[in-house]
C-alpha cells in the first residue's frame, strides 16, 4: 500500500519538477534534482511513510541513501516552507 503512494509521489514530483525518473534516482547533486528528492522525502513523511521505507523504496530504484540524509532533506523542505510561501503552494499541489 505505501509503495503505491511512494510511486504516485515519484510521478507527481518528476512531472512538477520537469525531470525524469532516471534523473530523480541518480546521485547527481544538482540543486533542482536534490530539491525534488527532498520534496519527495517530505511528502512521504507527511503520509506516514517512515524514513526506513523511503530508504528501501529509493534503493529499489538504485538510489542508496542513509536515514540521516532523508531527515536532512525533510528539514530543508520545512525550512523552505517557513521562509517561502511558494513552497507551501508546491507541497499542496503535490499532495
Amino acid at each position: 500500500m505505501k509503495k503505491d503512494i511512494f510511486d504516485d509521489y515519484v510521478n507527481r514530483v518528476v512531472h512538477r519538477f520537469g525531470i525524469t525518473r532516471d534523473q530523480l534516482f541518480t546521485k547527481d547533486k544538482s540543486r533542482h534534482l536534490s530539491d525534488a528528492r527532498h520534496v519527495l522525502y517530505y511528502l512521504c513523511r507527511e503520509r506516514q511513510i517512515t524514513s526506513t521505507y523511503t530508504k528501501h523504496y529509493m534503493g529499489e530504484h538504485g538510489y542508496n541513501i542513509d536515514l540521516p540524509s532523508i531527515g536532512h532533506g525533510v528539514r530543508k523542505v520545512e525550512q523552505h516552507i517557513n521562509n517561502d510561501p511558494d513552497y507551501i503552494t508546491l507541497i499542496n499541489e503535490l499532495k
